[in-house]
């Protein structure tokens, strides 16, 4: 009976080894799941902070592009700037002298536009185009061919492709 009791609780001991063997397999398998859901929370949360860093330095990158292109065009006026200066602390001056110093000065001022990339538009002569035109009058003319503009009352400009403002214009017939 010895013999029995001592082979049934060899029994139980290896019955209770294999159950907890399973036991322990799966506290294992939970431990190292919990490491990993750790592990990608964490890259998550850093994930998640190196993108906040990107969108907050892409920003400031912007605000400061759009403050360096403000400068640098406004450095580019400032010469024009100086000349009307001059040209108002002349003294004496008769219309001849300050013609051609206003016509100086609009020289300048068109050559530091073309250096920003600015062009005019809007010549007598040329055909009407309402992408680049506006109409405020029309005139029937037999010399002018259709849709031709006969006057300019103020130049077009553009930058690239981008109309800055209309030239306003009398189109014939």
């Amino acid at each position: 009976m010895a013999k029995e009791t001592a082979e049934k609780k060899e029994e139980l001991t290896e019955e209770a080894q294999t159950q907890e063997a399973p036991v322990n397999e799966a506290e294992a398998k939970i431990d190292e799941l919990e490491k990993e859901l750790a592990a990608a929370k964490e890259a998550h949360i850093r994930t998640l902070a190196e993108y906040d860093n990107y969108r907050k330095r892409s920003v400031k990158e912007k605000e400061g592009i759009y403050s360096d292109a403000k400068v640098s065009c406004l450095s580019e006026l400032l010469p024009v700037l100086d000349n009307f200066d001059r040209a108002l602390n002349v003294q004496q001056a008769d219309a001849e002298t300050y013609k051609k110093g206003m016509e100086m000065i609009s020289t300048s001022f068109m050559e530091t536009l073309k250096k920003l990339g600015v062009e005019a538009f809007g010549e007598k002569g040329e055909e009407f185009d309402p992408n680049f035109h506006n109409a405020v009058m029309s005139v029937e003319d037999d010399t002018l061919g259709e849709n031709v503009i006969a006057e300019v009352f103020n130049k077009g400009y553009k930058l690239g492709d981008k109309v800055l403002r209309h030239a306003v214009v009398k189109v014939a017939n």
